[in-house]
This record gives structure tokens, sequence and C-alpha cells, in this order.
């Protein structure tokens, strides 16, 4: 549905597709689509974000449109932590609940080191995307 007209109407999602850095597999992934201050951006744990390590080429198809894009994966854990967050808190628990796929046990957003430590234990990622020139 997303690389369809009625993909218009799916804002939070984007379709990735692209090629693996090894193997030069084709893979389409869905994911939620991300914006912040430096742009549009996948958060994931899934270890098909690996294939941006250094940067990649992708076809992004976000609210009906495709668009040649790089994506390069944030290796920095310190940053990766406060882009996950900002998303947090921008988003709210019952929407980052829903859109990154946490769960909040405390009943509370968690601190920046706690943020940290999950990063670290379940190898969260961030892909940053930009349009290709």
């Amino acid at each position: 549905m997303l690389p369809s007209p009625l993909g218009r109407g799916v804002g939070e999602f984007m379709l990735l597709a692209f090629a693996g850095r090894r193997t030069g597999r084709h893979y389409r992934v869905p994911v939620t689509a991300h914006r912040d201050a430096e742009g549009l951006c996948a958060l994931t744990p899934a270890g098909w974000r690996l294939n941006f390590r250094g940067g990649a080429d992708a076809d992004v198809t976000f609210a009906g449109r495709t668009t040649p894009m790089r994506g390069v994966l944030v290796e920095d854990e310190a940053e990766v932590a406060r882009t996950y967050l900002d998303r947090m808190t921008e988003l709210g628990m019952r929407r980052a609940a829903r859109m990154i796929g946490l769960k909040f046990p405390l009943g509370r957003l968690p601190a920046l080191d706690e943020v940290a430590e999950l990063v670290r234990r379940e190898h969260f990622g961030v892909v940053r995307l930009s349009v290709r020139t």
C-alpha cells in the first residue's frame, strides 16, 4: 500500500528499498517515519540497520512519493540515546509505545542514562536519511 496512491494517507510510515551491503540482496522494509531537527530517520533495533553502516543508497517511499536517498547508520551511542529520548519526549508515552515499539513499565519516560542502557542492551539504532545528490 505504501508505494501506491493510498500511501499518501499513511503519513507515519515509509518504505525503505535497499540492497544488502554484503549479499546484494534486495530488501523492502516498512518502518515508522521519524522527523527531527536533522531531517528524516528510522529508529530500529532490527539487524537490517547494519546495511547502512558507512552509508548506503535507498529508495524511500513516504507520503505516496518515492525519493532516492542516502541512509547512514548513526554509530555514536550517545547520539542514538539522545535521538530516542527526544522522540519519546515529543511523542509522549502512548504514541512512543506505538510508533517506536517501546513499553514503559515504570509508568514514565526514561531518563537519558536509562535510554543509553537500552541502546547498548537492545542494539537500538538510528538510520538518518537525506536526499541523494
